[in-house]
């Protein structure tokens, strides 16, 4: 649970800077958004696999595959929110001196952040469920019990153990999207909240 928790708020930092350094091109946030869709492509296994070849069975082969999992729902929602303000807004306010940073940090990232929020809210799902299969690297966490359930197959306990690793990996990311709810709920303005 901790390591998708730091693995999304690594990604959040990555990606949310990912958008805001591209979104105002159209060809570089289109060029980013496809980069991180081909990322996402990417066997995990194999990745795991790649990294434990380089860096041994530890965090550092897991961590980095599950940011760059977590990083396309964030990158793509904050590129597509930052750009999805109004022009009569933003022309509005340019043309009450607002501009550079304060234009980004008061008009566009607030218009965005429903937008934004969602796609972390994407992220976290998919980080919780891609931890469990980091289980095979660094065998820790809920995943080690779909680990045993596949190396013991055949075994009294296999099924026991796939059915504790199905429940509470989804039990983990229920609670996770709740707390999204509770976060959207409290930081939204209603009139926002589609």
């Amino acid at each position: 649970m901790l390591l998708s928790l730091y693995t999304v708020l690594a990604a959040v930092a990555i990606g949310l800077l990912i958008a805001i350094l591209t979104y105002r091109s159209r060809v570089r946030a289109d060029f980013t958004i496809a980069t991180a869709a081909v990322a996402f492509t990417l066997p995990s296994v194999a990745l795991f696999g790649f990294l434990v070849s380089i860096v041994g069975s530890n965090l550092l082969a897991v961590f980095p595959v599950l940011v760059l999992y977590a990083l396309l729902p964030i990158v793509r929602n904050g590129i597509v929110g930052l750009q999805s303000a109004d022009p009569n807004v933003i022309d509005a306010a340019r043309g009450m001196g607002v501009g550079g940073f304060r234009m980004l940090w008061q008009i566009r990232l607030p218009i965005a952040w429903p937008v934004i929020l969602a796609g972390i809210r994407v992220s976290t799902q998919l980080t919780v469920g891609i931890v469990a299969i980091g289980a095979f690297v660094q065998k820790v966490g809920l995943g080690t019990y779909g680990y045993d359930a596949l190396d013991n197959l055949g075994s009294v306990n296999t099924q026991n153990k796939a059915i504790v690793c199905i429940l509470f990996v989804t039990l983990i990311a229920l609670v996770f999207d709740a707390v999204f709810v509770v976060i959207r709920r409290f930081t939204t303005p209603r009139g926002a909240r589609a």
